[in-house]
């Protein structure tokens, strides 16, 4: 089994109210009075208070095309991940060079070689460190990327293996785009970044501290049928375009506890002995949703409610945010680790802190 030895969730410096960025975003993508009203009724219905950017607020309107948008995220997404790994390694106690995997998730940015080449150049990592980059995943990558690296890990027993996830939402803006997808997308997404360090079971760190570590007990994917249009990107000379049908907490509600109760079984779990429910912060239907289908308290997903009215919905760094902001937990703590991204796929994770 894989064990989390540290989560370092990093936010951009600039912020903005909810408020100020529906001003900025409304003048922007509508000249019409009707459609601004449905932006700011939406947007104020987000649960959402502050929302960090990669850019100062009024620089977005000076950006010219896909091209320059990339461009940016190239500039601007290493220095954050640069800041997630170096807190991560520090709050774990390792040293770069001791790293020998690397899972790179984001669906902001496109680039090759892939940014986590870059990252691994700047920071100084082993020149034969395994990396995985990935794009695509989108809002899932944080609960698949610590799914897949304990997967490796369960062949690599003392090995150092980091997720890392930088996601520049704000340079998706699509300025022309008067859909109600964007509409919705331009009210709930922002940047942020994150960092975890994991490590195999017989590694020599986990006899250092007394502390209780989570370990990945179990994981299990689901890839929903006919659902590819719910959610992702349309890719065209614009840049990302964003794909997110109503339909989406429908799929929710019809297939997601069903998922969470086999994989609590295989696992001789069962939901009453769940102590911590680590849900993405999709938006507030997703998160209804989900509690809605688990049965679930209003109180069980407070931390992922918090995450996103501080933050916004940061893609797949948003469920690691969530991991981060729990803190340290009790021996025998049972969590629950969950998101769903584009396809549409939904990615489940069973920890045990012991």
């Amino acid at each position: 089994m894989a064990r989390i030895l540290a989560v370092a969730p990093v936010l951009p410096e600039h912020a903005a109210t909810q408020t100020q960025i529906t001003a900025e975003l409304a003048d922007g993508v509508t000249d019409d009075d009707a459609a601004r009203a449905v932006m700011q009724r939406i947007h104020a219905a987000s649960g959402i208070e502050t929302r960090h950017l990669a850019l100062p607020l009024a620089e977005y309107r000076g950006i010219e095309g896909f091209t320059a948008a990339n461009r940016l995220f190239a500039e601007l997404a290493l220095p954050l991940a640069e800041r997630a790994v170096v807190a991560a390694l520090a709050e774990a106690g390792l040293r770069v060079d001791e790293v020998d995997h690397l899972f790179f998730t984001t669906v902001t940015g496109l680039g090759a070689p892939s940014l986590d080449a870059q990252l691994a150049t700047s920071l100084g990592f082993r020149s034969d460190l395994r990396r995985v980059p990935s794009f695509g995943l989108g809002c899932v990558a944080g609960a698949a990327g610590i799914a897949r690296v304990a997967d490796y890990l369960a062949g690599h027993p003392q090995g150092v293996a980091l997720l890392v996830s930088v996601e520049l939402c704000s340079l998706t803006l699509q300025w022309n785009d008067r859909s109600m997808a964007n509409v919705v997308g331009t009210g709930i997404f922002g940047d942020g970044a994150a960092a975890v360090v994991m490590v195999g079971d017989a590694h020599p760190a986990l006899h250092v501290s007394a502390e209780p570590r989570a370990h990945v007990v179990a994981s299990r994917s689901a890839l929903y049928p006919d659902s590819g249009e719910m959610i992702g990107w349309r890719i065209g000379e614009s840049g990302f375009r964003l794909m997110l049908a109503a339909g989406v907490p429908a799929l929710i509600d019809g297939h997601f506890a069903a998922a969470v109760d086999e994989l609590l079984a295989e696992a001789g779990w069962s939901r009453a002995e769940v102590d911590e429910w680590i849900a993405h912060p999709g938006g507030p239907r997703v998160l209804e949703s989900f509690s809605t289908a688990l049965d679930l308290e209003p109180a069980a997903l407070a931390t992922s409610w918090a995450v996103l009215a501080r933050a916004g919905n940061m893609s797949s760094a948003a469920v690691l945010h969530v991991l981060a902001e729990g803190g340290s937990r009790a021996a025998g703590t049972r969590g629950v680790l969950f998101a769903l991204g584009p396809g549409v796929t939904a990615e489940i994770v069973l920890l045990e802190w012991s």
